[in-house]
């Protein structure tokens, strides 16, 4: 994960450009990894970083919403069900798309494939049914990085402003 100067999650990034921002000088290594891996070369020796931060600050645009994807929706509810709480394994559409509900935050959840199947196409009005929580879009300024990761280390929660589990 690469920390703005301030220490202000910005993005995950792969291993090489993390370490290439370090041998460089514009970064340095907050944590390495757990394993203690060093990577050597011939004239010197780094070790593999899971956070660094940035030497100097930079600037960051004004982000928009944050896009719809499976990991960030998993991730938001909690990899559980939002209907039975057991562990979820897809994505439901609360009201469903056959019946115009629309592909977005508020419409979608998690759900266990059991649920999934006996729901199908039924509204939960239909079925008795109630949300355990109402889906709405996340917010914050990690939702954008962890959107696209799916396992992020756990190093990363302190600077994410998640408690460590």
């Amino acid at each position: 994960m690469l920390l703005n100067a301030t220490f202000e999650p910005l993005t995950a990034l792969p291993l090489r450009r993390a370490v290439v921002l370090v041998v460089c000088g514009k970064a340095e290594v907050v944590h390495g990894d757990p394993t203690g891996i060093v990577m050597h070369s011939a004239t010197s020796s780094v070790e593999i970083p899971s956070v660094i931060r940035l030497s100097n600050y930079v600037r960051v645009p004004y982000r928009g919403r944050v896009p719809l994807t499976r990991a960030g929706l998993m991730h938001r509810d909690r990899y559980r069900c939002a209907y039975c709480g057991g562990r979820a394994e897809t994505i439901d559409h609360v009201v469903p798309r056959s019946r115009g509900g629309p592909h977005t935050w508020q419409n979608c959840v998690a759900s266990c494939a059991k649920c999934n199947h006996k729901k199908a196409d039924k509204l939960l009005s239909e079925l008795g049914w109630r949300l355990r929580v109402v889906p709405a879009a996340p917010r914050g300024p990690h939702w954008r990085l962890l959107a696209g990761v799916a396992d992020a280390d756990p190093l990363w929660l302190p600077y994410l402003g998640e408690p460590a589990a």
